[in-house]
């Protein structure tokens, strides 16, 4: 049942671009296909699909009202409007050592050496609400928390749980396998955000070689990305190594698969590689405006190791049963030091772009991270 809202102004998004963009062919998983046997043998293909090309796909159908979608958008956007010196106090303490929930000043990265031009990307990361993690959050926030919550929850009941039950069917595994690591009530490092790229001149953009976010994969089990329509987003195909477009897409959440899953099914999951970038010429309708984000980044539970699953069929019989790290006789992290290691190297400040030192770092052994172009 919905929870009681105080008063918000709307949120007003900006037009898609009608610039004819080279976008990425994506498949729709339908959630009302989970309501007959039939329905869900088709989503399962259509999964293995979406998850073996891209690692990127819509999903819809889920149960959240577009409604309830916007109001996350306005509170972000409030929050944004706040001054600097008010969002800073909710900085957390060991930014430099991987910590990662409150807000995430921009600036950290140096994007041009020349000009000494830094990224403009703000983050507030609102953890989950399981009783691990303290909630201190500016007025507005805090005043708007039971419906932060109630939405936070919603999307692990309504999107990310019939997500790990397909998995776990396309590995032809118990429909709970991934669900009981990806409990709601088990610490995790999953959480909220609201996100936002503040423009560039088109000089500017020059500068920095038209790329906001360099290409990267993120580290969890699955990404959301809700509708927002400032083209920006691109990904990279599995087999052909092109980089795409991200066409918003009404009543949708766009979801990427990350690396822990990859390292769970011996790659078979894909860990998507994407990046923000605008273009040559920026499209000219959208080049005056700012991007919002609102994503929610799901992990498996703190204590799961992150070793390849043995008893599934399907990779049994592809030979896919251990990971890099059991390949090479490594330690196996734990989700917990590998969110740590990798959100340290992610966090490091001042880190100047094309320093192969800082973008090939080795970040636990056995494991360097990577830079794509």
């Amino acid at each position: 049942m919905p929870v009681p809202v105080p008063e918000l102004g709307s949120y007003n998004f900006v037009p898609e671009t009608k610039e004819d963009l080279d976008w990425a062919d994506l498949i729709t998983l339908d959630f009302n296909l989970f309501s007959t046997p039939e329905g869900k043998k088709q989503l399962i293909e259509t999964f293995v699909k979406g998850f073996r090309d891209y690692g990127f796909f819509y999903v819809k159908n889920f149960n959240i009202s577009q409604e309830r979608v916007n109001r996350q958008f306005s509170i972000g956007k409030q929050f944004y409007d706040l001054p600097l010196d008010e969002k800073r106090k909710y900085t957390p303490e060991g930014l430099e050592n991987g910590k990662f929930n409150g807000y995430v000043p921009a600036g950290r990265r140096i994007l041009d050496p020349v000009s000494g031009l830094r990224d403009r990307v703000e983050i507030y990361n609102i953890p989950k609400f399981n009783g691990d993690f303290p909630h201190e959050h500016p007025q507005l926030i805090q005043d708007r928390l039971p419906e932060i919550e109630e939405f936070a929850r919603s999307l692990h009941t309504e999107i990310l749980d019939p997500l790990h039950v397909l998995l776990a069917l396309a590995l032809e595994l118990p429909e709970d396998y991934f669900t009981n690591i990806h409990r709601y009530d088990v610490k995790s490092e999953d959480h909220l955000r609201y996100m936002k790229y503040t423009k560039y001149t088109p000089e500017e953009n020059i500068k920095i070689g038209k790329k906001w976010v360099e290409g990267h994969t993120d580290l969890g089990s699955f990404t959301l990305l809700f509708r927002q329509p400032v083209a920006a987003l691109q990904i990279r195909n599995h087999v052909t190594g092109e980089w795409k477009w991200v066409k918003p897409q009404d009543g949708t959440v766009t979801v990427n698969t990350c690396d822990a899953l990859s390292f769970l099914t011996g790659g078979y999951v894909r860990s998507t590689i994407h990046r923000c970038v605008r273009r040559d010429v920026p499209p000219k309708d959208q080049e005056h405006v700012d991007r919002l984000g609102l994503l929610y980044f799901s992990r498996p539970n703190n204590d799961v190791k992150l070793a390849a699953v043995k008893e599934s069929p399907v990779l049994q019989r592809l030979g896919l049963t251990h990971n890099q790290f059991e390949e090479e006789g490594r330690s196996v992290p734990t989700m917990e030091e590998w969110t740590f290691a990798k959100q340290k190297w992610q966090r490091t400040p001042n880190a100047v772009r094309g320093d192969k030192t800082f973008e090939n770092a080795q970040i636990l052994p056995g494991w360097a991270e990577k830079a794509y172009a």
